[in-house]
């Protein structure tokens, strides 16, 4: 299958603008964006939460950008187009997961808690998913985990 929208031609700054049009028109009342060279950063207040997506963002230096396919070098000029097509990449796939949440949220389909609730940012300034996800890790490898069906005990 098809890296979603591995050919676009639109730029990263024109995507995070898209970003924040979009998540302003579902009723955001404040927008952030940031990035480290490893990551880039948004996030937004709504529904009275605070949210944020950390995407992973690619590494210049990996092979998948200074070698061909058939592993011969990528000039500089080369490898600098396959990352920044890459880089353009990401941003749109988050643009669409972003503007699938909305969506589903204002159809009814889910409540924005679940939607976004994993990516909702608590007073200790980590996100929901990074206090759960090694309980839910610890879980699976110790093998005590309630069952599916046990909804509400």
């Amino acid at each position: 299958m098809a890296t979603y929208a591995a050919n676009t031609k639109v730029d990263s700054g024109s995507t995070r603008t898209a970003i924040e049009k979009t998540i302003t028109r579902y009723g955001a009342s404040s927008f952030a964006y940031g990035w480290d060279g490893t990551r880039a950063v948004i996030g937004f207040h709504m529904n009275n939460r605070q949210v944020r997506f950390v995407v992973p963002m690619p590494d210049r230096n990996d092979t998948e950008f200074t070698r061909t396919p058939t592993d011969l070098v990528r000039s500089p000029a080369a490898a600098t187009r396959a990352f920044e097509q890459a880089t353009r990449q990401r941003w749109r796939a988050l643009l669409l997961v972003l503007k699938a949440k909305l969506e589903a949220v204002e159809s009814g389909i889910v409540t924005f808690e679940e939607e976004f609730g994993q990516y909702v940012v608590l007073p200790d300034n980590r996100t929901v998913a990074e206090h759960t996800t090694p309980a839910i890790e610890a879980a699976y490898a110790t093998g005590k985990i309630r069952p599916l069906l046990a909804l509400g005990e």
